[in-house]
């Protein structure tokens, strides 16, 4: 089980890293605005690395629950 957690762990690092911040543009400086991204549609690509990354948060969830019993 270990070994399951850590690949999960190391997956599930390389997925956030892979995705493209949300809020690139807007900084403190420029007077970003919360509300920029708001009406933004996830679309293929980005869809998909959502997705996984909440898959494999789950899953990360679920062994570790699993490993503490």
């Amino acid at each position: 089980m270990e070994i399951a957690v850590i690949i999960v762990s190391i997956l599930l690092i390389v997925i956030v890293l892979l995705q493209s911040g949300k809020a690139e543009s807007a900084s403190i400086i420029q007077g970003g605005n919360s509300d920029l991204f708001s009406n933004r549609k996830e679309r293929g690509g980005e869809l998909f690395m959502s997705r996984l990354t909440m898959f494999m948060g789950i899953a990360f969830f679920v062994i570790c629950l699993f490993m503490s019993l």
